[in-house]
């Protein structure tokens, strides 16, 4: 199947839906809008993944392998550990295609804020001061950008092996949101198929 852009119907109603891109593009809050617009569940995997002191929980895998085995769901499209057998699962990947630039503006500020405002993410956990971008080569900031290329090669990959896969490449807020509006909301029978959505 040939990769689809914000403006393709999707020739099928997903169920199963991952959402690709690098740290910072969005991946989650676009994951929550997809589940809510197809009625199905949204697990955030960073919710799994993440235990006290940001250490790995050990039932993650479990857990992940658990939710995807269910009819419906929509999850973020990261670790290695999970991202093959994921991949096997579902019936629709977004890749969130966003310029490095706009990651960097998007990560750097969703970061200053959780410290600043000392938000409680998952199990308890918070950003780590400031100044650890400086001496952490995993701060999430250096992260972003150094596999801000990889999302394109995985992709790539997981249209060779599973060529039926339906694939939507979504390049900017504006793609996104005529997506959400417009293919997605038909495919979803929110809206009939000649309203110009």
């Amino acid at each position: 199947m040939p990769l689809l852009g914000p403006n393709d119907p999707l020739p099928d109603l997903p169920r199963r839906v991952l959402v690709a891109g690098t740290s910072g593009s969005g991946k989650t809050t676009l994951a929550a809008r997809v589940g809510a617009e197809l009625g199905v569940p949204h697990v955030e995997i960073d919710a799994l993944y993440h235990g006290p002191d940001w250490t790995p929980r050990p039932t993650f895998e479990t857990d992940v392998h658990r939710f995807s085995a269910e009819q419906g769901w929509v999850t973020e499209w990261q670790y290695g550990l999970v991202r093959a057998h994921l991949a096997e699962r579902a019936d629709l990947l977004i890749w969130l295609d966003l310029p490095r630039t706009r990651v960097m503006r998007q990560v750097v500020r969703r970061t200053l804020r959780r410290r600043l405002r000392r938000e409680r993410l998952w199990n308890g956990n918070v950003e780590p001061p400031l100044w650890t971008i400086f001496t952490d080569r995993e701060h999430i900031v250096r992260w972003a950008w150094n596999t801000h290329a990889k999302t394109a090669a995985r992709v790539s990959a997981v249209l060779d092996a599973r060529p039926e896969l339906m694939v939507v490449r979504l390049r900017d807020r504006a793609e996104t949101a005529h997506w959400l509006g417009g293919p997605l909301r038909v495919a979803a029978g929110t809206v009939p198929h000649d309203s110009g959505a």
